[in-house]
């Protein structure tokens, strides 16, 4: 098993969209002032209470979840393997021939119709 970072938790940043800090939900506007005690206690709440229900519901629901995702992509591995590739290759194949008999049928019909028609308008010069 690879190794893995338990600092740097997102090495991927696939969650930056998620770091919402205090600063970021609330702000006092110049002009509209509470308390300095209600702001610094706010703010305590404010991480306290993010960092306590998310530390909750990730060691209730986490592993759970982790089998979860992890059954979901094995099946999607399972069907593109299984399924979806084998569907393209048949597609592959059969599209390469319908090109060939395509191109076999335009080079028989057309070629010789449009090689005429340049024979035809060869022959006209200006004067």
């Amino acid at each position: 098993m690879a190794e893995f970072d338990l600092i740097n938790r997102d090495p991927n940043n696939i969650n930056n969209h998620l770091k919402v800090q205090f600063e970021d939900v609330l702000a006092e506007p110049e002009g509209v002032r509470s308390l300095d005690c209600v702001w610094k206690l706010s703010y305590k709440c404010f991480t306290c209470w993010k960092s306590l229900c998310y530390f909750i519901m990730s060691t209730c629901c986490g592993i759970c979840l982790a089998a979860e995702w992890g059954c979901q992509f094995s099946y999607i591995a399972f069907l593109h393997v299984w399924n979806i590739t084998p569907c393209f290759k048949i597609l592959e194949l059969n599209c390469g021939f319908l090109q060939k008999l395509y191109g076999l049928c335009i080079h028989c019909c057309l070629d010789p119709m449009c090689e005429g028609c340049g024979l035809i308008f060869h022959k006209f010069q200006k004067n």
